[in-house]
């Protein structure tokens, strides 16, 4: 290998910590971009050269990625993309589900902290102006994606339990299940602002529930909002040009193929 074909030298105030966080992140684009395909093995030295980092922190970004569940270990060595069944896909929307289910029974039992609740109000707020617009533009669906991943991290916070958020924050990680996984495919179709409405009803829902202090209605708004992601899911998979738009859609495997 010559000096010009040598990752770069980090910076004197990068941290390892900093290069791993950003070998992560850039390494989840390629995969979810389709750049690498499940399946094969990762080429960790290429990796290097590819992403400017050296090998310490390409390994360090496999490793969290492979707890992620995005890659897997493989009998040789090494790592590789995971591919996912569609059973797969579904089991972790229900799992996210089951935890925001117990993260808002938690807030509205324990009682939620005056500062996550207004939180939680103002993007109930911003979201409701987004759906009141005469039309629903493709930006207004980008305000309310960013309104709702934030209206879930403040959810799974108002549980006041670390172990409870850290898990949320665990089972959101892949791409299928994150809160956002599906919200960008209904940017089109005569139902594309219906079903945000209906998920922005649950959302006031649940707010409702863990102000009056009502656990059980709480966890139980929770688990039927999942619903949504599952019915997102099959009408993404029943169409070609739904998978066209859904990050990751390589790394499925259809029933029958």
């Amino acid at each position: 290998m010559n000096g010009a074909s040598l990752p770069r030298e980090p910076e004197a105030d990068e941290t390892g910590s900093s290069q791993t966080v950003r070998a992560q992140l850039r390494l989840r684009g390629l995969i979810l971009g389709g750049e690498l395909p499940p399946g094969q093995r990762i080429p960790e030295l290429a990796l290097v050269e590819r992403l400017g980092v050296s090998r310490t922190p390409v390994r360090a970004a496999l490793i969290k990625l492979q707890e992620e569940g995005l890659l897997e270990a493989l009998p040789g060595g090494g790592f590789g993309v995971r591919e996912f069944s569609e059973t797969d896909i579904h089991d972790a929307i229900e799992l996210r589900g089951t935890l925001e289910g117990l993260a808002a029974r938690l807030a509205a039992e324990r009682g939620a902290g005056a500062v996550v609740l207004a939180g939680l109000r103002d993007c109930l707020a911003r979201i409701d102006a987004l759906l009141h617009e005469g039309s629903f533009t493709e930006a207004a669906f980008g305000g309310y994606a960013e309104q709702n991943g934030r209206f879930h991290r403040l959810l799974a916070e108002a549980a006041g339990s670390t172990l409870v958020q850290r898990q949320i924050e665990r089972a959101a990680t892949l791409p299928f299940a994150s809160p956002n996984g599906f919200v960008l495919l209904r940017t089109s179709g005569p139902d594309a602002r219906d079903t945000l409405v209906v998920a922005q009803q649950q959302h006031h829902s649940v707010v409702e529930a863990i102000q009056q202090r009502e656990g059980a209605r709480a966890e139980a708004v929770m688990r039927e909002h999942a619903r949504i992601a599952h019915r997102n899911l099959r009408d993404a998979l029943q169409t070609h040009q739904g998978l066209q738009h859904l990050p990751g859609a390589r790394l499925i495997r259809r029933a029958g193929h």
